[in-house]
Formats: C-alpha cells, sequence, structure tokens
C-alpha cells in the first residue's frame, strides 16, 4: 500500500477525502474514515468567521476523536487574519490545515478569495507564507488549473507555494471559469508534480479505483482525491484500497447494505445537526444513494416531504 508523507503526518494511504461544502461535514467524514479514507478534509471555514466567533463556524470546526487524521481547511484573503486566525485554532486537533485557493463560488471569488487567489501570485506567497510561520503543524494549499482558459498557471502559483513553506499541493484540473463542468485536465497535474518537490495531489474525475489509478500513472501524482466521487459513495476509499492491494474492485453493495448505510447516516446526521436540521440535509444524500437504482426517482419525490426521524425511517426501510 502506498502511503503518503504530508509534513510530519504519514498517512495510512494515498485517498483523501475532498473538502465540499455542505456535505463533509461530521457524520459523512466518520461514514468514510470507516471505509479506510487516508485523509478527511472538512468544510471550508472563513478565516473572518474565526476572528468574529461567528457562531455556525463552532459546528464546522468539530471534530471526533475517530477520523483522525483530519485536514481542516480555511480561506481569506489578509495574510495577517489568515496568519493570526490559524495561530489560534491550532491546538484543534486537526493534523494539517489547508488553504482553500480553489473555491470557485461567485461571492467568495468576488470578496478575492478561494479561486480568485489564483490571479495574486505576489499575495499567494504573502498567504501562505504568513500561515507556514505562525503555526508547527504542516500547511497545504488546494488549487486550480489556472482562473480561466486565458490564465492557466497552476505551475506557477504551485511553485510560489513550496517556495512559501507549504508541505503539499493538491491540484483539481478545472479552472474557475469550468467550475465543475467537463473534463478535468490530468495534464497540468502532471506539469504541476514535474515542477516541485512537495507532494502532489491530483483531484478531478476520479469516480472509480480504476480511474484513480490512470491518474496516478498519468500524472505521477502523490496523492488522490476524491471529492464528488465520494457523494452518496462512501464505499470508493475500501474499493480503492482493495484494488491497489490486490487488483480485486469488491462488488457493489447491495440495497440492503445501502439501505443500512442511509440509516447510519441519518441518524448520525440527526444527532449532529438536530431533527430540523438532518432532515433537510439527508434529502441530497439519499439522492445520491439512490442515483441509479430503480424506483429512486419516487423515493426521491417522498423525501422531500418527510419531516421526522420516523418518517425517514419508514420510507428507507420500505425501499
Amino acid at each position: 500500500m502506498e502511503r503518503l508523507k504530508i509534513g510530519n503526518i504519514e498517512l495510512e494511504n494515498r485517498y483523501i477525502l475532498g473538502p465540499m461544502a455542505g456535505v463533509t461535514d461530521l457524520p459523512f467524514r466518520l461514514l468514510c474514515r470507516e471505509q479506510g479514507a487516508g485523509l478527511l478534509c472538512m468544510e471550508m471555514v472563513s478565516a473572518k468567521a474565526i476572528l468574529y466567533k461567528n457562531r455556525n463556524t463552532e459546528q464546522l470546526l468539530a471534530i471526533h476523536p475517530d477520523e483522525q487524521p483530519v485536514s481542516l481547511q480555511f480561506f481569506g484573503s489578509d495574510p495577517k487574519i489568515m496568519g493570526e486566525m490559524a495561530k489560534r485554532i491550532e491546538e484543534r486537533p486537526f493534523a494539517i490545515l489547508d488553504i482553500n485557493m480553489g473555491c470557485p463560488v461567485p461571492k467568495v471569488v468576488k470578496n478575492g478569495e478561494g479561486s480568485a487567489l489564483m490571479k495574486e501570485p505576489k499575495l499567494v506567497w504573502e498567504i501562505v507564507s504568513a500561515v507556514v510561520k505562525a503555526i508547527k503543524k504542516p500547511v497545504t494549499v488546494k488549487i486550480r488549473k489556472g482562473f480561466d482558459d486565458g490564465h492557466v498557471n497552476a505551475v506557477e502559483i504551485a511553485r510560489i507555494i513550496e517556495e512559501a513553506g507549504a508541505s503539499a499541493v493538491a491540484v483539481h484540473g478545472r479552472t474557475r471559469e469550468q467550475y465543475y463542468s467537463g473534463k478535468a485536465d490530468w495534464d497540468i497535474i502532471r506539469q504541476v508534480k514535474e515542477a516541485v518537490s512537495i507532494p502532489v495531489i491530483g483531484n478531478g474525475d476520479v469516480r472509480s479505483p480504476r480511474q484513480a489509478e490512470e491518474l496516478v500513472r498519468q500524472t505521477g501524482c502523490d496523492g488522490v482525491m476524491i471529492a464528488r466521487g465520494a457523494q452518496g459513495n462512501p464505499w470508493i476509499f475500501s474499493e480503492m484500497i482493495s484494488y491497489e492491494e490486490t487488483g480485486v474492485i469488491p462488488p457493489r453493495p447491495g440495497k440492503e447494505e445501502l439501505k443500512e448505510m442511509m440509516l447510519r447516516h441519518a441518524r448520525m446526521q440527526l444527532e449532529y445537526k438536530g431533527e430540523y436540521s438532518g432532515i433537510r440535509e439527508m434529502r441530497k444524500h439519499v439522492a445520491w444513494y439512490t442515483k441509479g437504482i430503480p424506483g429512486a426517482a419516487r423515493l426521491r419525490e417522498q423525501i422531500n416531504s418527510v419531516e421526522s426521524c420516523e418518517e425517514l425511517e419508514d420510507l428507507l426501510r420500505a425501499m
């Protein structure tokens, strides 16, 4: 089993759950960890929200002992605030601190944060170096191919990130303008891998063990980050581990196993977020879990009117 070392943190394997706002919350991370994910990335948190002690942020920062190792991801564009907030939260039980420079969401980009930073090489250096100097834990950065097709600069930005002292860089093979459409450009990941000596984590269009293997073969990347490929599919991690170790992909979960995973996920979600929010959060997860299953469209319709844990359990058991 190929291991991945980021700074002084050695992971069990090279398969990483990518950060996704509204998806990689505590319950989902725990399920992916059970399936063998080598590193779990949390939902991104605003450095300014930490500064102003935003109440909602506290829940985003929650970490369970069973999910270690965890990468806490935060974002911002002010080097001073980023460094100070990194220091403020360093005592929390995360293993790695990741800086988001890839988020394509308009409200983040308009603030000059997330993938907007791909247009500001000097600012990238200032932010990364400020955070690296502020804490002892390894710092990583997640970037994209570039801001748009006219500004493909992942190689330049990755070199700056390495120079500023980061321990690894994750590269999503799409530009900000692409969002999540089209095909991920794995060649840009290869170019970054050849340009820097820190570990490079490849991200984009990995939805199966064979695709993970192919990404590593084509790019030479050190780690594989799975984001949307894990939605409704925490089993992808155990499948990739099995495939790497034995060359065999385990059979897909049957209906009963799928049902049991959804029920467990729902119970954890309700315990974590309360019944009102937990039920609503589960709606999208159930849609992902049941994609392609006969009768799934009807189930999705029904789940949108479910209001209690009992109703949800009855509905899933009746699948």
